[in-house]
């Protein structure tokens, strides 16, 4: 697949999950977090799974494929959901939105650290771009930052495993097709989260069945199926195909695209500020994600031609 059609997709995948944040936020006043986090991360990997098996795609993993499987499922499943749940509950959304928009400078980090690449000059600028983006946006609402305190430490572990996980799928995907990673590594989180939610919310699952709300299961559906299960396939997926540090500055823009479903579905106010921070994002994601300098090179190829 072409990389602009790849693209497209990883922004597509950004708006679901931009309006998965307000789905969130009503599965959590509706059930016990950590308790329906995992019977929803259950959910999308079978739906993975199955979408792999009319596919014809599954297969068994290696002997060596399955330290990738196992890290991969710590680290974007058990931990990056577990310190996102209890970071939320003991800081505010100003400081959670700013931690999370780290995501792509810390990829970026890791994939120095770990991968070897070197960022060039202009995907730089769009990563500073897009921090900025992220930190005007987050802050337009707010006034300003809190203290640290144990909640930020929370997001900030969170965020961490993710991009940590980002170069383990890389790094499986020489091998392993990165949407039957995924599938493996949901299903296995999704037990851990399940081991977890019985320890730290012991009548979660009983109070599950009391919800009879068609809409909340609708949304229930939504955020696993189509958020969660398919989303995280696709990108994983393109995290093989151009590299973890190109598709993680696309997760700016689902700060954006998340004010946009809170003002939908949550009434939720836009101001003035929000529209400077998507100008601000969205340039990130031009000079990040690497398409302007193709774009550059493509009309220099041109010219000499």
């Amino acid at each position: 697949m072409k990389t602009g059609k790849i693209y497209i997709i990883i922004i597509l995948i950004m708006f679901t999950w931009g309006m998965n944040v307000s789905a969130l936020k009503v599965l959590v006043e509706n059930f016990a977090p950590i308790t329906i986090t995992s019977l929803r991360i259950f959910v999308a990997g079978l739906t993975a799974i199955l979408f792999l098996i009319f596919a014809e795609l599954v297969r068994l993993p290696k002997r060596t494929e399955w330290i990738y499987i196992i890290g991969g499922a710590f680290l974007s499943v058990v931990f990056h959901h577990f310190f996102l749940a209890e970071g939320l509950t003991k800081t505010s959304a100003t400081n959670t939105g700013l931690i999370l928009g780290m995501g792509p400078l810390l990829t970026v980090v890791f994939s120095m650290v770990f991968l070897r690449r070197k960022p060039t000059f202009i995907q730089l600028i769009g990563f500073v771009f897009g921090g900025l983006g992220v930190s005007f946006t987050v802050l337009a609402g707010s006034g300003g930052l809190q203290s640290i305190n144990a909640g930020d430490l929370n997001i900030l572990f969170s965020i961490t495993s993710q991009a940590l996980s980002f170069i383990l799928i890389k790094r499986a995907s020489q091998t392993m097709d990165p949407r039957l990673l995924t599938g493996y590594m949901l299903l296995i989180g999704s037990f851990f989260l399940f081991i977890i939610s019985l320890w730290k919310e012991p009548g979660g699952f009983a109070a599950v069945a009391e919800v009879s709300a068609l809409s909340v299961w609708a949304i229930f559906l939504f955020s696993a199926v189509i958020a969660t299960g398919i989303g995280h396939m696709i990108y994983n997926y393109a995290i093989g195909q151009v590299g973890p540090a190109e598709t993680s500055i696309f997760l700016n823009l689902n700060t954006f695209f998340s004010i946009i479903g809170a003002a939908i579905f949550l009434n939720e106010s836009i101001i003035l500020a929000h529209f400077i921070g998507l100008v601000l994002i969205v340039s990130g994601v031009i000079f990040g994600s690497g398409g302007l300098e193709a774009w550059l090179l493509k009309r220099k190829v041109k010219r000499r031609s």
